[in-house]
């Protein structure tokens, strides 16, 4: 009997992370969220009982992403890992602490060993990695200098892994969206406000882009998406 294919998707309690969790299990594929909100998680348990997974902890953990990792893959077959968490801080140039540096970067961090660890369990075959990062990563915006900084180095690992695994079954596909209307912006108004947060995309629609794209061509691989706002 052939395994059910599973999705790794982490960050997945809110925002855009959220939208790819619902709409995997839409398109009747079995999601294992990794994230750290413990009250989030309670209630998506509840919510989304058949063909879903969380696991809760920091993805900057080694020993919970090793954990985890292992304990997924005797739930079906990876065929996805979707990197999608992050934390990070918006200050002038001069106003950036050692602790903002450290929390920007846990993205980054976590990126890596969520993927070293899939890699290692799927024997570095049959797998597709898709980084969500930025438009971020793609030029330095004022205010946002350590949040570039992450996405630079972001996109710089996920180059380098295609480049890796080029002509394998292990696919890595850049994912760079805009600006999305999420809770993500409410405890930043100072620096994004609600009006101009209403113009920014819907993350519902960007999910959907991301999982066409990924999931719907089995005879070629899209290798970065760039979603902008009209």
């Amino acid at each position: 009997m052939e395994k059910k294919k599973v999705f790794i998707i982490t960050g997945g309690c809110s925002g855009l992370g959220l939208e790819l969790v619902k709409q995997a299990i839409e398109k009747d594929l079995f999601v294992c969220n990794l994230a750290r909100n413990k009250e989030k998680m309670a209630v998506l348990n509840q919510q989304l009982k058949e063909n879903y997974k969380g696991f809760i902890g920091d993805i900057t953990d080694a020993d919970f992403i090793c954990r985890s990792i292992q304990e997924i893959s005797q739930l079906g077959d990876i065929a996805y890992l979707i990197n999608c968490a992050e934390k990070t801080c918006f200050k002038a140039p001069t106003e950036y602490c050692s602790n903002d540096i450290d929390v920007s970067l846990s993205g980054l961090k976590g990126m890596i060993l969520c993927s070293t660890e899939t890699l290692k369990v799927k024997n570095e075959q049959n797998l597709k990695i898709v980084n969500i990062m930025s438009s971020a990563a793609l030029k330095g915006n004022p205010q946002e200098a350590v949040y570039c900084a992450t996405k630079w180095g972001e996109r710089g690992y996920t180059e380098s892994l295609r480049t890796a695994y080029k002509g394998t079954t292990v696919k890595v596909i850049g994912v760079y969206p805009g600006g999305m209307n999420t809770e993500f912006w409410n405890e930043k108004r100072d620096y994004v406000s609600e009006a101009k947060a209403n113009t920014f995309m819907s993350p519902k629609e960007v999910a959907k882009v991301i999982l066409d794209n990924i999931t719907n061509y089995h005879g070629l691989n899209v290798a970065d998406i760039i979603i902008e706002r009209n």
